[in-house]
């Protein structure tokens, strides 16, 4: 009988298992109960972020992927709540390990632009909100984008992006909106060249607009593809109550965006 081929889903659990061996130890301590590790944990998290879907569902369609079980070496299934409180147990220091792994996995040439974008919460009923006049603020976050591999090299507030990743950068890009004398002088503390548009108040700021338009070649657009796919693909809004889990949330996507781009 001849032998399936490897499919994208089988190839992105294995490179995500591999990630997640290179990052954290087998349990979490030495009083664990060891009926699952935190490499198995990790994978169905991304798992369950690549489908879009829920614990419930996720762990309801693996009962028909023995590949995919296999592959992690998950003999039995855990209960919804297990994967939901090893969310809540890992820590953002560990999803920032693996999206630096991630990146790793992928060409990247340091040329990187950077976007911010807004993410909605899913429990804050509107009607609710208009009712009790709540006013329920969105979840603003900025992605640096390596232009090359369309990798996301990291997820926080802009200054942390530029000192946290200065080794990476060679050229920032940015839209308007980063037209900040502040995020200029600390890149180029940072030994970046920043490659910012201004904001047009004088003809001579359009025609320095001008010749970054012809110097970019329209490599900007592409931090915005990016913060576009993640939402249509992986996270349109974040179900977390409380903010951190919230950012761990995207992290998770960013990780998971690398790895499909790498596989």
């Amino acid at each position: 009988m001849q032998t399936l081929p490897k499919s994208r889903l089988l190839r992105f659990v294995e490179e995500a298992f591999q990630l997640a061996q290179r990052a954290v130890a087998r349990y979490s301590s030495k009083f664990s109960k060891q009926r699952y590790t935190l490499h198995q944990h990790i994978v169905l998290l991304c798992l369950k972020v690549r489908k879009n879907t829920t614990y419930h569902t996720l762990l309801d369609e693996l009962i028909e992927m023995p590949r995919i079980r296999s592959a992690i070496n998950l003999t039995e299934l855990p209960a919804p709540s297990t994967l939901c409180k090893a969310f809540d147990r890992l820590d953002m220091a560990v999803w920032r390990v693996l999206l630096n792994l991630s990146v790793s996995l992928l060409p990247t040439n340091g040329v990187t632009g950077i976007d911010a974008s807004g993410f909605d919460r899913s429990h804050a009923s509107k009607h609710y909100t208009k009712r009790t006049k709540l006013t329920i603020q969105q979840l603003k976050v900025t992605l640096l984008v390596d232009t090359r591999a369309n990798a996301i090299l990291d997820i926080h507030i802009t200054p942390s992006l530029i000192n946290r990743n200065a080794s990476e950068i060679e050229v920032l890009l940015g839209d308007k909106g980063y037209d900040d004398q502040q995020i200029r002088r600390m890149a180029r503390e940072n030994g970046v060249r920043p490659l910012i548009k201004h904001r047009e108040f004088s003809s001579l700021q359009k025609a320095w607009n001008a010749r970054l338009e012809t110097e970019l070649c329209g490599q900007q657009s592409q931090s915005e593809t990016v913060n576009s796919r993640l939402k249509r693909k992986y996270v349109a809004f974040v179900r977390s109550r409380r903010w951190w889990k919230q950012f761990r949330e995207l992290a998770l996507a960013c990780i998971v965006h690398n790895l499909d781009r790498a596989i």
